[in-house]
């Protein structure tokens, strides 16, 4: 094992060559992730923006999923269509998308056309298509989804767990909107919310491939010169809901949809991420062989799958999963769910658990690493979080040599993770 570690970390001091360069623009310095990769005439640039996704809706839920919509409508001068036109002609690709933390904007194309792609970058920037036509679009096609969205039952499971454990935080909204919200939102609040967020003070650059640094660092200056200053804003933390609660909604079903959640109070730049990392895998996100669905679906029959898994947001941390099974049965998978967890608190794993863990985590890493923009968003990832870079390469190492004693005794240090809400859509 132990060579097979050295290998893959050998393997990935070649591959993993990032660095954290920074520009100024307008007096603001911005930092700069780049990697050089010329394996194939490709490149890519990724504007980041932090503090900038859907956790900035507020009151207006879908404010921040909405901006990314009408922003992938192209420039008010050519419109959505002559500037899909111009992208399409030159194999070029832009795409803007939201997160819960982070606002992104992303081009690639071939090293030939990197330099004109900037320029419709720019140009996107500078002249986003905030028109009335591109806003009524947006917004019958954002109406459209949620009334989709009322049949899908995972969806609403989901969502009112959301609201249960995340009352009165932003994290209780609907990332797309309700129908009330869309309602009320004003072409004046997308380019309110554009303005203080697509910024200079909130920017990161990720950009990589076929590029020298100084030709890298110059596209990044070109397109960073069309923000403005704005302000940086500190990232909240928000708590989830510390007791054991239990809501169902009532659909016209044949199966329960049972989503579960709990707190689980890690930061992401605690010493311990990687301990976690190993007990979520062990307790539900190992696929066969994880306690949840060897318990669930192999032993007992309830479920066709199971999963649960422990996140580390910035801006919170849980324990979460789901299962669907057969109305009948909904009442013994809640409390198999509630004994599996409380036995892997009480007892921990097992040293045959830990190893197979182990195994697959070591194992797989090379193929999380394949492509540039995986090590871009690694590397992205690691300088979002505060942590150094090549962290999660030193992750390996010490899940390599992580006890058997470490692991239960962090498991069992986390006694929070039994206070279980359950959000389920059932029929009586």
């Amino acid at each position: 094992m132990k060579k097979f570690i050295l290998f893959i970390l050998i393997l990935q001091g070649v591959l993993l060559s990032a660095t954290i360069e920074s520009v100024e623009v307008k007096g603001v310095k911005v930092p700069v992730i780049y990697e050089k990769d010329n394996t194939l005439p490709i490149a890519s640039l990724e504007l980041m923006f932090k503090n900038s996704g859907s956790i900035q809706d507020k009151n207006q839920s879908g404010l921040a999923a909405f901006t990314a919509s009408i922003l992938n409508e192209g420039t008010k001068k050519l419109g959505s269509v002559g500037f899909a036109k111009k992208l399409e002609d030159n194999a070029i690709h832009i795409e803007i998308s939201r997160g819960n933390e982070t606002f992104s904007m992303e081009l690639s194309s071939l090293k030939e056309k990197f330099s004109d792609g900037v320029g419709y970058f720019s140009q996107l920037l500078s002249d986003p298509n905030f028109s009335k036509e591109s806003f009524e679009k947006i917004l019958l096609l954002k109406m459209a989804s949620i009334d989709k969205l009322k049949s899908n039952f995972d969806y609403i499971a989901k969502l009112e767990l959301k609201k249960l454990r995340y009352k009165g935080t932003p994290i209780e909204n609907p990332a797309i909107g309700t129908v009330e919200s869309l309602k009320s939102l004003k072409l004046s609040d997308v380019e309110a919310f554009y303005n203080e967020h697509i910024v200079l003070n909130r920017a990161v650059v990720v950009i990589g491939g076929d590029l020298e640094k100084d030709e890298a660092l110059a596209f990044a200056k070109e397109v960073l010169s069309n923000l403005e200053v704005g302000k940086s804003e500190k990232l909240p933390r928000f708590d989830s809901l510390d007791k054991t609660e239990q809501i169902e909604t009532e659909k016209d079903t044949k199966q329960a949809y049972i989503y579960f959640g709990s707190p689980f109070n890690l930061n992401v730049d605690d010493k311990d991420v990687y301990k976690s990392k190993v007990a979520s895998f062990i307790l539900g996100s190992g696929g066969f062989g994880s306690r949840l669905m060897e318990e669930i679906r192999v032993k007992r029959g309830l479920a066709y799958s199971a999963y649960g898994r422990i996140s580390l947001n910035k801006s919170f941390s849980e324990f979460s999963g789901y299962l669907q099974t057969k109305l009948e049965n909904q009442e013994d998978a809640i409390k198999l769910v509630k004994e599996v967890v409380s036995n892997f608190v009480a007892k921990g794993v097992t040293k045959e658990e830990l190893e197979q863990a182990k195994k697959f985590i070591i194992g797989s890493e090379p193929l999380r690493n394949e492509t540039l923009n995986q090590r871009l968003n690694r590397t992205f990832s690691e300088y979002y979080k505060g942590l150094e870079i090549g962290h999660l390469q030193k992750e390996l190492e010490l899940i390599e040599k992580l006890t058997l004693k470490e692991l239960n005794d962090f498991i069992t240090s986390h006694p929070e993770i039994n206070k279980l809400s359950f959000s389920i859509v059932t029929k009586k």
